[in-house]
């Protein structure tokens, strides 16, 4: 065999590998930072600023209107108006070949017991239903109510009006008129607005709802006794 070569004496290991090549990075074109792009970083930063900010004055805004609706609330802590049927006559309720002839008349009382807030009323309309047909209505007198006081409204159904009744109700009419005592609705339908010394609120709308049982008079006789009733009161 010829001579070996001194190369082949020891391992073999493939040709020798080059030594990684050096990069460079110039500063401001990558790399940490939020500032990398003006584009796209900075703005998104800006962007997430502007929404915290606007976030922590939403919320201190709503903080500061529920703590002034609160310490209002301990001032004045308003209690619901009182709504009274203190009187009430009937003296015609006679249905006809679905024609209704009637005479009602009767009194309210509203109580104001709130020491610091004055009522105005600026609409009150009265309506009178029988078995839930309604049957008339009047518009009462507007008027503003102190603190603290009691006012006396007189409502005055009369005249003639078509109610249709089905069988049912026509049974209950029956039963009323034998026993002389009809169930009558009158509902308050009222705009008003609430006086907070100076200030005066917006106008709602409540709904009063005096469910009555009234003896029919008639030539000088009557069927039972008027008692006086309660109202609900509902804020609509």
């Amino acid at each position: 065999m010829g001579d070996r070569q001194p190369h082949l004496n020891g391992a073999y290991y493939g040709p020798s590998i080059p030594p990684p090549s050096k990069s460079y990075h110039r500063p401001g074109r990558g790399g940490g930072g939020c500032c990398c792009n003006p584009f796209s970083c900075c703005c998104s930063c800006i962007a997430n600023c502007i929404c915290t900010c606007i976030c922590q004055i939403l919320i201190t805004i709503l903080v500061i209107v529920g703590i002034i609706v609160f310490i209002g609330w301990l001032i004045f802590r308003p209690n619901t108006v009182k709504f009274y049927a203190s009187d009430a006559s009937l003296t015609q309720f006679n249905l006809t070949n679905n024609t209704l002839h009637f005479n009602l008349a009767m009194n309210l009382t509203i109580r104001n017991p709130n020491k610091r807030i004055g009522i105005y009323y600026d609409k009150i309309e009265a309506r009178a239903f029988y078995q839930g047909q309604r049957f008339s209505s009047v518009d009462l007198q507007p008027f503003y109510q102190g603190k603290k006081s009691t006012n006396y409204l007189n409502a005055q159904f009369r005249g003639q009006n078509i109610v249709l009744l089905g069988n049912k109700e026509m049974s209950n009419y029956n039963d009323d008129r034998t026993s002389g005592m009809y169930d009558i609705d009158v509902k308050l339908y009222m705009r008003i607005r609430l006086k907070f010394w100076f200030v005066k609120s917006t106008k709602v709308k409540p709904k009063i709802d005096c469910d009555l049982k009234i003896p029919l008079s008639s030539n000088g006789t009557t069927s039972g006794a008027y008692e006086s009733k309660r109202c609900d009161f509902d804020w609509r």
